[in-house]
């Protein structure tokens, strides 16, 4: 399934309300399904989890920073996508479910301007979807995670759907936030920078958020689509 025909998928998802708020998995046959019928079928087929190619985050924002970056804001999921993928489970709370998904390939984030106190952003993106895909296995690889986790957990599993406690979650977390990855800032820097930059109207920054840009491109590849929710039809930002 390419690129273009995912983002369609959820689009439509969207536009048709069968994409539920928050998490929803995507599966092999199409089907997209929100995060409670999932654990709901897993209890009675557990064969389920290995249909999982992408997990799909619908929210909503009110910020203009999140819309023209969703994975620098939202960067926890690809820590616990490229974990369940190769097997791990989190003690904690963790939106993608009860078992490991050994084949997930995407994370798409489908986001949308919250129609609440529109006056925090002074843009009015009201009528926006914006669907961002990305691979997770070169979003890993460019974040350094399969030599984070192995240096933190060891080179191979201790055992099939192995626990992941907290403390080694924080420390594979915050190894993984300490990398200047985006233009010489750490990723806590980067979001700060376009958060003043769009949020707050600090427009001397331009050129830092250029290059923080450029940087995001590298890192996560993205496959980024804006749609008018009124034409449904792909626009510019």
């Amino acid at each position: 399934m390419d690129e273009y025909r995912i983002v369609e998928l959820v689009k439509d998802g969207y536009r048709t309300g069968s994409i539920k708020q928050i998490n929803n998995f995507l599966l092999n046959d199409t089907t997209i399904i929100s995060d409670e019928s999932y654990e709901r079928s897993y209890e009675h087929n557990p064969s389920i989890s290995k249909q999982v190619i992408g997990y799909v985050n619908n929210d909503k924002t009110n910020l203009v920073s999140e819309l023209e970056f969703p994975t620098l804001f939202n960067w926890t999921f690809i820590l616990y996508a490229y974990l369940y993928k190769k097997g791990y489970l989190y003690r904690g709370y963790s939106p993608l479910g009860p078992a490991p998904l050994p084949n997930l390939k995407y994370i798409i984030y489908c986001i949308t301007r919250s129609m609440k106190d529109k006056g925090i952003t002074r843009y009015e993106f009201q009528d926006r979807l914006v669907i961002e895909l990305i691979d997770l296995d070169v979003a890993a690889n460019n974040l350094n995670l399969p030599k984070i986790v192995s240096s933190v957990l060891g080179p191979k599993l201790l055992s099939e759907n192995s626990m992941l406690e907290y403390d080694k979650f924080y420390e594979i977390a915050a190894r993984t936030r300490s990398q200047k990855l985006f233009a010489g800032h750490t990723w806590y820097d980067a979001w700060l920078i376009v958060s003043r930059y769009f949020d707050e109207n600090e427009r001397e920054l331009s050129k830092e958020v250029f290059k923080i840009s450029q940087a995001y491109e590298r890192v996560f590849r993205p496959y980024r689509v804006v749609y008018s929710t009124k034409t449904w039809e792909q626009v510019l930002m």
